[in-house]
């Protein structure tokens, strides 16, 4: 009877043992969503078995963001590298908008974590690596400054051998020792040309069962991105392509999710392989993808003495069983997908997933300034956020953003402002770079009249208007008009909300109400997400903000921002589903 009853029971309970497995091995992509290009990740154990990504930041500052998670799938801010500009002051000199910190790879050996990137202006072509390390990845103020040397190309890896020598590794495909203490680099060579030979970039070594995999990226990172791999027995080569390269790419694919490529592969607390790779939600159209470069994540088989086999990228996915679902993780800033809800308090700082472009103006934004409690004030930049194509002067912008990290959502923030100069300026942004944005501005504007004295009025309006002058080809090639009206009556003495929402796929609405009559909305205008797609900012991606601008002439009128609000709406994984903001399948 007893053997019955556990038999029985046993019976019952596999389903459920099935039903839960399936559940915790369910996920969906991608997993840290918006703007996190060339992901870089790893799992140290001695972190209390906590996972780490870094991904690139180019022009943005604080840059170099790590995330934390326990589970894969809860991921928050744990710090930024890149937190002081005396780390990079280049940042601050570089006029054109893809320049800036490229692919940070992210390693932990002996104690230490090690980020190392390449600078790159871009225009003249010239590259830097910069080593950072730190003991304690939760706190950016920990991170130390960087050991710096030349590099011929982009994308560094660094790699320790077992008997200790240390080799960078960088596009090309070149090897070189590099002495962590000095800087001092050994002869740099070829030690793999790719498998198509074409655009070879992104590498990582990984040492198993005897052999050094070397894998990269191919293709560039547009429809055929992909990624390869080699293997040998010897660190310098010659190196032995796997036959069944490329090992991961969706090109010549209509899956949704396109570009998957500059990988890199980690192991978990149960020694389960893991990949993490960029991608970018376009369908095969590519026309279309305002959240720029994203990350994906997809489980990897590995046999002793095989090839890795790297599962496809999709919008679903499942694989190894995750670790359970917490978060219970450090960090200095939110999760990623969390809404802000952000009011500012006096005593609190400008929250660490805020970023500007460049460096801002100095004493440019205070938090609860005197007067003005749960506010953060904006004193005006002279530049506005606009510049030629290229741009020419790298200037300082009074702009503070954070990444759209879902296809659908909705943002919003109070404005007080009393400008008395004509083109005193305060507003929303949806921004792709200086070339490539969306605006929602409150604006100081000729009215039209003139007073008893015959000196022209100016009135406060709402202006719209569309910036779309990239140097390299647009995906969007129509003009929309400028839309300026001035403000209606009633809302003058009380602060304007400026919402942006993300209404579908494909369109940004702008709008604006009185806090007095908040549901009385004033739609200004509304634009495709083809302008924030591409051009100048293929390799970046969309971020929304608050801004203040004298838009180049004498007006000093701070403006008060408060009640800072994005809320997400929903992710589109492709074949029409959306699914909530969190990635996490799984009750």
């Amino acid at each position: 009877m007893f053997l019955l009853k556990a038999i029985s029971s046993a019976l019952f309970i596999l389903p459920t043992l099935a039903s839960s497995m399936a559940k915790n091995s369910s996920f969906t992509n991608p997993i840290l969503p918006g703007w996190h290009s060339d992901p870089s990740c790893i799992y140290v154990a001695e972190e209390h078995n906590a996972f780490f990504c870094t991904t690139s930041s180019f022009l943005t500052f604080p840059g170099m963001p790590i995330y934390a998670s326990k589970d894969l799938v809860n991921w928050r801010l744990a710090s930024h590298v890149f937190s002081k500009p005396s780390q990079v002051p280049q940042i601050g000199d570089t006029d054109t908008q893809n320049g800036g910190l490229w692919a940070v790879t992210l390693r932990y050996h002996k104690g230490k974590f090690y980020a190392i990137v390449s600078y790159t202006p871009l225009s003249p072509w010239a590259v830097t690596g910069f080593l950072f390390t730190t003991t304690n990845p939760y706190d950016s103020s920990a991170w130390s400054d960087p050991l710096v040397f030349p590099l011929l190309d982009i994308d560094p890896s660094i790699f320790w051998d077992d008997d200790g020598t240390t080799y960078l590794h960088f596009s090309g495909i070149h090897q070189q020792t590099i002495d962590l203490k000095t800087a001092a680099l050994g002869p740099a060579s070829i030690i793999w040309k790719g498998f198509t030979e074409y655009i070879p970039e992104g590498p990582h070594v990984y040492k198993k069962d005897g052999y050094y995999y070397l894998m990269i990226g191919e293709g560039g990172t547009e429809l055929g991105h992909h990624e390869v791999i080699a293997r040998s027995k010897n660190i310098s080569g010659p190196y032995e392509s796997n036959p069944a390269n490329p090992i991961l790419s969706n090109q010549n694919t209509t899956e949704y999710l396109q570009t998957v490529g500059h990988a890199d592969l980690f192991q978990d607390g149960n020694n389960n392989w893991w990949g993490a790779a960029l991608a970018t939600r376009s369908g095969p159209e590519w026309t279309n993808y305002p959240m720029g470069r994203e990350t994906v994540l997809f489980p990897v088989t590995w046999e002793k003495g095989a090839w890795p086999v790297l599962a496809p990228v999709r919008g679903h996915m499942s694989g190894w069983p995750l670790p359970k679902r917490t978060r219970n993780i450090r960090g200095s800033g939110p999760f990623v997908g969390d809404p802000d809800v952000i009011d500012f308090h006096p005593g609190s700082k400008i929250p660490s997933h805020f970023v500007h472009w460049r460096f801002p103006p100095k004493d440019a934004f205070a938090v609860s300034p005197r007067g003005h409690a749960n506010t953060l004030r904006i004193s005006p930049s002279v530049a506005n956020l606009t510049s030629s194509a290229p741009a020419t002067t790298p200037e300082e912008l009074s702009l503070v953003m954070r990444v759209q990290t879902d296809t659908r959502f909705a943002f919003s923030v109070d404005v007080e402002f009393s400008p008395e100069k004509e083109e005193e300026e305060t507003g929303v942004t949806a921004f792709l770079t200086q070339t490539q944005h969306l605006d929602l501005g409150i604006v100081m504007l000729a009215t039209g009249k003139r007073d008893k004295s015959g000196k022209e009025e100016l009135g406060l309006h709402l202006r719209f208007r569309v910036t779309n002058v990239p140097s390299s080809a647009s995906n969007f090639n129509e003009t929309i008009p400028t839309v300026v009206k001035a403000l209606p009556k009633g809302w003058e003495g009380a602060p304007i909300r400026l919402n942006i929402e993300a209404v579908n796929e494909t369109h940004y609405e702008f709008s604006a109400a009185s806090v007095r009559k908040p549901k009385a909305v004033e739609i200004m205008g509304t634009a495709p997400g083809t302008i924030l797609s591409g051009g100048d900012g293929p390799f970046t991606g969309t971020l929304v903000g608050a801004y203040a601008t004298s838009n180049g002439g004498a007006g000093k009128t701070d403006s008060y921002i408060s009640r800072w609000r994005y809320q997400g709406k929903g992710q589109d994984i492709g074949n029409g589903e959306i699914v909530p903001y969190t990635p996490f399948v799984g009750a």
